[in-house]
């Protein structure tokens, strides 16, 4: 296992910002976090990093304690935080290098940088560097030891599309050479286009853990189909066995339903006993966001905990 959590609780004088964690995270794939603000997400990865010690509970990272062992978990696993403070006045080999002195056995400057799309500003001061082209700088940072688990902490907040895409085609390499990564997130778009796994956080303690498609499979959201028909079809036919009509949109004939698969064998029935052609079928299942709103909402004590 990558990451081991058992009963991690960690408290702010009286305000409790972890409640009982309990997470297995096996080696490889990527795993979101995502949560409101003050859910915990960033108090827990702090933990993951040795960067702050639990009130209770059990943390083990590649098998090592990171509150005891903090020295030698470093050299195991990239961290990317919130917000990095990179030297203005280096250019980004320089960057790269002089964290890499930090490591007993880093990748050259070059390799690094090119892992990143930055080689071409190797030589490019990084206070000249783009918003995007900083988001990778830290990552190259993080990635200058060639970890084995990689934690990022909200590392697309502030980029333009562009740039998140290009951060997304990063993190994916580096999977795909079968490291780990956890994510925290709250772009809930961006943790179900890239995330294997996604633990949702509320008020300290995790009300969901699964897929993408489990979760939103598992939720009981409502799914919509827009049907077009050539023909004689009355629309009131499929409003029946919990499938809603709600009317005309435009050509089709729009309906709400929480078992779409069920929906269109009925409507493959009707059609053909009907003999009315489908010209068009267009089906729109709850997203992760409609999933997250569900199972995790807006916490009471929202901004108390990070």
């Amino acid at each position: 296992m990558a990451i081991e959590i058992q009963g991690l609780v960690r408290r702010y004088g009286p305000v409790e910002a972890l409640r009982g964690i309990n997470l297995s995270i096996p080696s490889g794939g990527i795993v979101g976090l995502l949560g409101p603000n003050g859910a915990g997400k960033t108090t827990l990865v702090e933990i993951l990093e040795g960067l702050r010690e639990p009130t209770a509970g059990s943390v083990t990272v590649l098998g090592i304690d990171p509150t005891r062992q903090s020295r030698a978990l470093r050299q195991r696993i990239g961290v990317q935080l919130q917000s990095t403070a990179l030297p203005l006045d280096l250019t980004a080999g320089e960057v790269v290098r002089l964290y890499a002195s930090f490591y007993e056995r880093p990748l050259a400057a070059g390799q690094v940088l090119d892992r990143v799309d930055l080689a071409a500003q190797a030589r490019t001061l990084t206070r000249n560097l783009s918003g995007g082209q900083r988001q990778r700088l830290a990552l190259a940072i993080a990635l200058v030891h060639d970890p084995e688990l990689l934690i990022l902490d909200e590392p697309t907040t502030g980029l333009d599309p562009q740039a998140r895409r290009a951060l997304h085609e990063l993190v994916r390499r580096f999977r795909a050479e079968g490291k780990s990564v956890i994510l925290t997130t709250h772009y809930i778009e961006e943790a179900e286009q890239i995330c294997d796994r996604v633990v949702m956080i509320r008020s300290g303690t995790v009300v969901a853990d699964g897929t993408p498609f489990d979760l939103m499979g598992r939720a009981g959201g409502t799914s919509t189909l827009w049907i077009a028909c050539e023909g004689a079809f009355d629309p009131a036919l499929l409003a029946r066995d919990g499938v809603t009509y709600n009317g005309p949109e435009g050509v089709h004939h729009r309906y709400a339903t929480r078992d779409p698969a069920a929906a269109i064998v009925v409507l493959g029935d009707l059609l053909r006993e009907h003999r009315v052609t489908l010209t068009d079928l267009r089906l729109r299942r709850p997203t992760l966001e409609d999933v997250y709103l569900e199972l995790v909402g807006e916490p009471a004590d929202a901004g108390v905990a990070t």
